[in-house]
């Protein structure tokens, strides 16, 4: 083989940056064993170890670590190039990774409007995760949970992540004592993932000694969503992506005590974004102001 192996030197680059094949293969959709093979191909190639291979972890040889500093700036700097490049085209098309509870609330139901005022700016809309960063795949602009501290990344706040109890006004009617920490308490809690959440609430309620192990967990939060709008129980949900539910009532409010006051969500780019990430996030951070304002002079109404 004469040539340069790229594919082999990227499955390289992202288990030796991880330290592990397995996280290299879910970064880059593959399986664990096409990692393996990519690098044994590659230092085959090369005619020199890469890794020290022990039983549960993966550590880089000496010329893994050059070779290491070498591919992770040559990968970032054409991934620089392309988005350059496809930034400069005629047909404009920007990627948007953004977290299931954000999508389905508030960007896909919002969306038809800004494809009917930019019908020049194409848009792909992806998934993501809560722990996504942009510098983690292919999307011009990624709303998420959290502030991105990467050098070169633009983080601009969106929503409070601030949590508070809510359930529906049918469950609220079917039980008794819901407006205090012990009713609260009392009542089918519902879970985001884990049990956690609850816990903290408690506390920062001065409730101790709550069971919280009663409930479903939910792995996906709008499926939770959905149970507590059917009337399934009462979760702790960030009240400012819930606007329209509460202002449909959809959702009470069952409490003013509150988790995650530190926490909020944000849309990020990057500081060199083309203008058509650029204006995808102006547009999108006006559609959010504006229904915050809208929410507001209705409470002072």
């Amino acid at each position: 083989m004469d040539y340069t192996p790229l594919n082999a030197i990227r499955a390289f680059e992202a288990a030796a940056r991880r330290l592990s094949f397995s996280a290299a293969a879910e970064e880059l959709h593959v399986t664990h064993p096409a990692i393996s093979h990519q690098i044994r191909r590659l230092e085959a190639w090369l005619g020199v170890p890469l890794f020290h291979r022990d039983a549960r972890k993966v550590r880089l040889t000496d010329a893994g670590v050059i070779l290491q500093a070498s591919a992770s700036g040559a990968l970032a700097e054409l991934g620089a190039t392309c988005r350059r490049i496809r930034r400069n085209t005629a047909s404009v098309t920007i990627s948007v990774g953004c977290i299931p509870s954000i999508a389905s609330r508030w960007l896909v139901p919002r969306l038809p409007d800004f494809t009917a005022s930019h019908p020049d700016i194409g848009m792909r809309v992806a998934y993501a995760k809560a722990e996504d960063r942009l510098a983690d795949d292919e999307n011009d602009v990624l709303i998420t949970l959290g502030a991105d501290p990467t050098p070169g990344v633009t983080s601009l706040k969106l929503f409070s992540r601030l949590n508070r109890p809510v359930c529906s006004p049918h469950y609220l009617a079917r039980k008794e004592h819901l407006r205090t920490p012990s009713g609260i308490a009392a009542a089918d809690l519902l879970h985001d993932e884990n049990r956690l959440g609850w816990s903290e609430w408690f506390s920062e309620a001065s409730v101790p000694d709550v069971d919280v192990g009663n409930g479903p967990v939910f792995a996906d939060f709008n499926i939770l969503a959905t149970a507590v709008i059917a009337g399934h129980g009462v979760a702790l949900c960030p009240v400012d992506v819930f606007r329209d539910e509460l202002k449909r009532g959809d959702l009470v409010v069952l409490s003013d005590i509150s988790t995650n006051r530190d926490k909020s969500y944000f849309l990020t780019m990057s500081e060199d974004a083309s203008p058509a990430a650029i204006t995808f996030a102006d547009w999108f951070r006006r559609e959010v102001s504006v229904d915050a304002d809208d929410q507001r002079s209705a409470s002072i109404t």
